[in-house]
């Protein structure tokens, strides 16, 4: 159905998380709290690829040579406002992450997305890049983003998301081949009014307790 590109989470804690940020009752507190857990969970497998490098240490037993991260250079850029809630879990996982951020609204007349915001680390070119942000719909969004950072200069990113409507997933894959995606779940697909089906309703307003 989709490429080795795309890789949906398969573990029943993340699933279980998924199960309560769904429902309409959990609080605020509760979901913004689910939110950062399963952003750890789903960096983690977003970061099997990182590169290991060989270090001598000494153990209170013996010396030996162990393996640690070879120091390749990370960024974590959530898409403003919801993405915001995926960066704690992200830099619990990988804490010398830098954080790259990017606005962007709808055009109502267009309906394409435009940037209004946009702050990177000096060096994004130079590192690998994690976008972040929990709902891939119509994918219209994300798709601005991995194009507003490949004008960076970025050659390595990756989208990380809680939730993907198989529509978003086709957008990325037709205009970004290149890059892999990593998601909690695939949910069966968008509704009149562009919301993912299940879905868990609008992320931005119930991370922040905006609604």
């Amino acid at each position: 159905m989709y490429s080795e590109k795309v890789h949906v989470a398969n573990h029943p804690l993340l699933a279980h998380k998924l199960t309560i940020l769904r429902d309409k009752d959990t609080s605020t507190k509760d979901f913004r709290e689910l939110v950062s857990e399963i952003g750890m969970l789903l960096t983690y497998e977003a970061t099997r690829d990182l590169p290991l490098a060989q270090k001598a240490v000494e153990t209170p037993i013996c010396r030996t040579m162990a393996p640690t991260l070879k120091g390749k250079k990370f960024a974590v850029v959530p898409i403003l406002r919801a993405g915001l809630g995926l960066v704690e879990g992200v830099l619990r996982m990988v804490p010398s992450a830098r954080v790259g951020h990017i606005g962007l609204y709808r055009n109502e007349e267009t309906l394409e997305p435009v940037k209004y915001f946009c702050k990177m680390p000096k060096d994004i070119a130079e590192r690998d890049v994690l976008i972040v942000d929990p709902m891939l719909a119509t994918g219209g969004s994300a798709a601005a983003a991995i194009g507003f950072m490949k004008e960076y200069g970025c050659a390595n990113i990756k989208l990380m998301v809680l939730l993907a409507a198989p529509e978003g997933i086709e957008r990325i894959q037709k205009e970004h081949p290149d890059v892999e995606i990593y998601c909690g779940a695939v949910d069966e697909k968008l509704n009149e009014n562009g919301y993912i089906v299940p879905g868990l309703g609008d992320a931005g307003d119930r991370i922040f307790g905006t609604k």
